[in-house]
């Protein structure tokens, strides 16, 4: 079960996020990292460039954050505010020591600390050693504005 019920945690005096749709070419759990790759949203990994976007729950038919968007179907991505809070997944294993912690897209859509020359794309929200023996959601704040529509 996951740790946190929604992907975008706030603040709530924010409008919603911006969102794109886009065909999922996998499977696509909530709080994985996407790109988009031929139009369509593809997992982001560890040699990831550009644009990385958050997956949203699928709030319009009521479904939780460990119900997978499936493939083929439309999907809903978020573009992150670096001044909104977010549930990302990290992979079993990986153990958040400090607030702050730099992360990058790591394998399958996860995130994982970030390395010299790695792309960082968010900062750990809270300390969490995800020990539980799968996935689960941690509160990132995204490194700098990636939407298009943030004021220069």
């Amino acid at each position: 079960m996951a740790r946190f019920n929604k992907i975008f945690l706030g603040p709530t005096d924010k409008n919603f996020p911006q969102v794109r749709e886009a065909i999922a070419a996998v499977a696509l759990k909530p709080g994985r990292l996407v790109v988009m790759s031929s139009g369509e949203f593809a997992l982001a990994g560890a040699t990831t460039v550009g644009q990385v976007l958050l997956v949203q729950d699928n709030y319009l038919t009521q479904k939780d954050v460990d119900t997978d968007w499936a493939a083929d179907d439309r999907a809903v991505a978020i573009e992150m505010d670096d001044q909104c809070l977010y549930a990302a997944r990290i992979a079993n294993g990986v153990n958040i020591a400090a607030i702050g912690t730099a992360l990058t897209p790591a394998a399958n859509g996860t995130l994982g600390i970030a390395s010299t020359g790695d792309l960082v794309c968010a900062y750990s929200a809270e300390i969490y050693n995800n020990n539980s023996g799968s996935e689960q959601l941690l509160m990132i704040r995204p490194a700098g504005s990636q939407s298009y529509l943030s004021a220069a």
